[in-house]
């Protein structure tokens, strides 16, 4: 590993027992090292004496030369653990505006835990001297909100820059989110004040040691929706790397695993995070913190509390559930880790409530879920959770002879039990994304994976895989992670003009946090019943080298997986457009665009397919609006337009005006040669 000719990415993942640093190949995207410490919650310097004592582990043990690290992040559980604790700065709330406008801003203290308030001290932002008021209140981290400063953010930056500048950490309404609404962008920017004290704290050490290390790169955060920011970003918005560490594992799935529609069960020993992928792409929904809403967007991870270590529950002689409480929580060892003569002289105590054994020296021996799946042989050997199936076996019929089951039926119950939970989760997810049941693929991810995974799979009829490396799948997902950015404006009937804005808007936001300016993708989306206008802008780092995937997937691949989604027979679809990277298959009744993974990118019934070039795309998208626009009761609706260019789908719906759609598609060609082929999909309302 030594030299610099290779080019490796760094992803860190801070978990509540332990912190993971892998290495991945930059061009390849194989893991090409990891190492495991202890997460360091009681240091100091917080986790992140974990995060630097891992890395300079990593370094040394696989003699990595600093130089060669294009990319290093971290993903972190501080922001959310900071809330849910308790552990925050206190506040100050600077209002600007008049008092009809401070009384819009003003919310109630809320619970964000069980016995845990958020209370701010608010604050008339028009009184002179209101730093020193702020001071001397003994206040520690300021949020300063006006109204309408997501256009005119002037007043508050100089309030903030003010509050630095004499020693505060400070933040604004307009820093952390750039969409309306008083009292909630007020909420979410006093929520981000609350951990910007710690926050600041743990990035500077890490971002310290990185630079103490020779290595190049910048370090970058996990965000919650699954991408990375830059240290400096962290200091302003730190509250957008809440929920970081279930964002990691959906990215490792999405970069390592070729998915289109999925759930991504990433399993750990207390608890399973299930996320939704659609498409091939992550869903996403706003955060709530103590009940109120934020204005966060992060992805849509639901958490429930069983797992790889879950305990086993009897009452009245049956096994009745599985978790919540966990067996290292709890203070058990798990049956499949323990020596097969160490079961074999322990004797079974149910006094618990849980299927459990006591060993001679009186250790505490539980059946769990991991315990079960090996004594069954459904989990592969060279699975993480791979143990001692005799070992797991012999437990299972030890404490089976207490309940009147063989050693098959002890372990079957508790992995009926523990999927009986996750079915209820999985229903809902279906039903929320309207997904096919069909053509569900479970991915599993995370230590404890091949614990519940195949079994619940096979149970609900669903097709499974375990990702690859699945026990690393989050730090993996930070090391692969793209650079994202947000923004949102409320504009009525917005201009082309307004669209460009937005959209350059978007770009300089994500580029501010570390990505390559030519390497960054927007989707435009438009509202017009809201008049909410989103611009999201993701792209690769500066430093990343072969930051595009290997092609996968032949021709026939593509064409069998889109046969699939399009449930069609692969004599019945057709290649009928394509660029350098994407192919449009056609059914009878809808169209699927697959890119060079052999992932379906996206489906639309009724769609109609025009290549063209660069030079052409004027013309083109002039007869493609004539042809399908249509009229009814309510005016004229302008068909939905996608344009696809190499590996790239940019979506242009809900336009009111062809020109705003005919001056997107100039600026996202801008500088692309006149001969390049691209391709308009058109999709025609209802009249």
């Amino acid at each position: 590993m030594n030299g610099s000719s290779a080019r490796l990415r760094i992803g860190i993942d801070v978990g509540g027992t332990f912190t993971d640093v892998v290495a991945v190949d930059a061009r390849t995207r194989i893991m090409v090292a990891s190492v495991k410490v202890p997460t360091t919650h009681d240091h100091a310097d917080g986790v992140a004496a974990g995060i630097v004592a891992g890395l300079e582990r990593l370094l040394v043990e696989s003699a990595i030369d600093p130089a060669s690290i294009a990319f290093i992040a971290h993903s972190t559980t501080q922001a959310t653990n900071a809330l849910l604790e308790g552990d925050v700065a206190k506040v100050g709330v600077v209002t600007l505006g008049g008092p009809i406008a401070r009384a819009f801003a003003r919310f109630a203290p809320f619970a964000l835990a069980e016995g845990i308030r958020f209370a701010p001290a608010w604050f008339d932002g028009r009184d002179p001297g209101v730093l020193d008021a702020l001071r001397a209140a003994g206040i520690e981290s300021v949020a300063v909100s006006e109204p309408f400063a997501v256009d005119r953010p002037q007043r508050e930056a100089a309030l903030v820059a003010s509050a630095r500048a004499s020693g505060l950490a400070a933040t604004s309404g307009a820093e952390v989110s750039t969409q309306y609404g008083l009292r909630a962008r007020t909420r979410t920017a006093a929520l981000n004040a609350a951990i910007l004290p710690r926050m600041l704290r743990t990035s500077r050490v890490t971002a310290r040691a990185v630079a103490g290390a020779r290595i190049p790169a910048p370090l970058m955060i996990m965000r919650s929706d699954g991408g990375v920011m830059d240290v400096a970003e962290v200091e302003r918005r730190p509250i957008l790397t809440m929920l970081s560490g279930p964002a990691a594992g959906i990215a490792g799935a999405l970069f390592h695993e070729n998915v289109t529609d999925g759930i991504f069960i990433e399993v750990g020993g207390t608890s399973a995070d299930c996320s939704v992928i659609r498409r091939g792409q992550p869903q996403m929904r706003p955060a709530r913190i103590g009940g109120h809403r934020t204005l966060l967007r992060t992805l849509d991870v639901r958490t429930i509390a069983v797992a790889g270590g879950s305990l086993a529950r009897i009452a009245n002689g049956r096994i009745v559930d599985v978790g919540p409480r966990s067996a290292h929580i709890a203070g058990y060892r798990y049956a499949a880790f323990t020596d097969e003569s160490a079961i074999d002289g322990a004797r079974v105590d149910l006094s618990a409530g849980v299927a459990a054994l006591i060993g001679v020296g009186g250790e505490r021996i539980a059946i769990t879920p991991t315990c079960a799946a090996n004594a069954l042989g459904v989990v592969p050997a060279d699975a993480f959770a791979a143990g001692d199936a005799a070992a797991a076996r012999l437990a299972c019929e030890r404490v089976g002879i207490e309940l009147g089951l063989d050693a098959d039926g002890v372990a079957r119950a508790i992995l009926e039990r523990a999927t009986e939970r996750l079915r209820a989760t999985l229903d809902q997810l279906i039903a929320d994304y309207g997904l096919d049941r069909t053509t569900v693929v479970l991915v599993g991810g995370g230590g404890g994976a091949a614990a519940l995974v195949p079994f619940a799979a096979q149970r609900l009829g669903f097709a499974h895989r375990i990702a690859r490396d699945a026990q690393v799948i989050s730090p993996l997902g930070v090391a692969l992670a793209l650079v994202r950015d947000v923004v949102e404006r409320m504009i009525v009937d917005p201009s082309p003009g307004d669209l460009a804005r937005i959209r350059r808007e978007a770009i300089d936001a994500a580029v501010a946090s570390g990505a390559a300016p030519d390497r960054v993708e927007v989707v435009i989306e438009v509202d017009t019943a809201r008049n909410r206008v989103r611009a999201t802008a993701s792209g690769a780092t500066a430093l990343v080298e072969g930051a595009q995937l290997p092609v996968v997937a032949d021709q026939a691949a593509q064409l069998a997986v889109a046969a699939t989604h399009l449930r069609a027979g692969a004599e019945n679809v057709r290649v009928i457009a394509s660029t350098d990277g994407l192919i449009v298959v056609a059914s009878a009744r809808e169209s699927a665009v697959v890119d060079a993974r052999g992932i379906v990118r996206l489906v639309l019934p009724g769609a109609f397919a025009f290549a063209t070039t660069v030079a052409g795309i004027d013309r083109c998208l002039a007869k493609a609006i004539d042809d399908h626009t249509t009229f009814g009761d309510v005016g004229r609706s302008l068909p939905d337009v996608f344009l696809l260019r190499a590996g790239r789908i940019s979506e242009f719906a809900g336009m009111a005006e062809a020109e705003q759609i005919a001056g997107l598609l100039r600026e996202e060609l801008a500088g692309i040669d006149d001969d390049e082929r691209i391709v308009l999909l058109v999709v025609q309302k209802r009249a």
